[in-house]
C-alpha cells in the first residue's frame, strides 16, 4: 500500500474512480480539481503497481476545532481489504495534525459497508439528512468523531506518526 498526497496529474485517475463509484451524483471534474487545489484540505491517493486505485480527502482548516471527510473512494477491485480503512486513518492522522478535534462525515444510508467502516473506527450518528444525496433521494447519515481520543467512542485515533508508518507500508 502506497499513499501520498494527490497532486494535480492525479486529477484524471480520480475522476475515472469517482465516476465509476458514484455514477449518479460524481463530483464535477472543475470541483474535484478545485478541491486538490484548496489550502484548506487535504486529498490522498493510493496507488498499486504505480495506479490510483482510491483517493480521499478532508476539509480540515489548519488550526480549525472541527474537520470534515470530504469523500473516499476505491475501486471495487480493491474494496474490503482494509485499504480504505488505512486511508480513513491517514486522513484523520492528517486532520489531527492541522489542529482538529472533531471530525465530521455524510454518508449515504444506503452504503453499509462504509457506514460500518466508520463505525468500527469511533464515529457516532449525530444526525440525518432527508434526501440528501440526488438525484438517487437516499438519506445522510451524519457522523462525528472526537479525535481527541474519548474513551467513550473506542476509537483508535491516530497520530501523525500513524500516517506516516500506513502511508509507507
Amino acid at each position: 500500500m502506497t499513499l501520498r498526497a494527490a497532486d494535480p496529474a492525479d486529477l484524471a485517475a480520480i475522476m475515472g474512480i469517482e465516476n465509476r463509484s458514484f455514477p449518479g451524483d460524481a463530483w464535477s471534474t472543475e470541483t474535484m480539481a478545485a478541491e486538490l487545489a484548496s489550502p484548506h484540505g487535504v486529498y490522498l491517493v493510493d496507488e498499486a503497481d504505480g495506479d490510483v486505485i482510491g483517493y480521499g480527502g478532508i476539509r480540515a482548516l489548519p488550526g480549525g476545532a472541527d474537520a470534515d471527510i470530504q469523500t473516499i473512494a476505491y475501486d471495487a477491485e480493491h474494496r474490503g481489504g482494509g485499504r480504505g480503512r488505512a486511508l480513513l486513518r491517514a486522513l484523520l492522522a492528517e486532520a489531527v495534525a492541522r489542529g482538529a478535534r472533531e471530525m465530521f462525515l455524510e454518508v449515504r444510508a444506503d452504503n453499509p459497508a462504509a457506514e460500518g467502516l466508520y463505525r468500527s473506527e469511533g464515529f457516532l450518528e449525530i444526525g440525518r439528512r432527508p434526501h440528501y444525496y440526488q438525484p438517487d433521494d437516499v438519506d445522510a447519515i451524519v457522523m462525528r468523531l472526537d479525535l481527541r481520543g474519548s474513551a467513550s467512542t473506542g476509537a483508535h485515533v491516530p497520530d501523525a506518526t500513524d500516517a506516516v508508518k500506513e502511508t509507507r507500508t
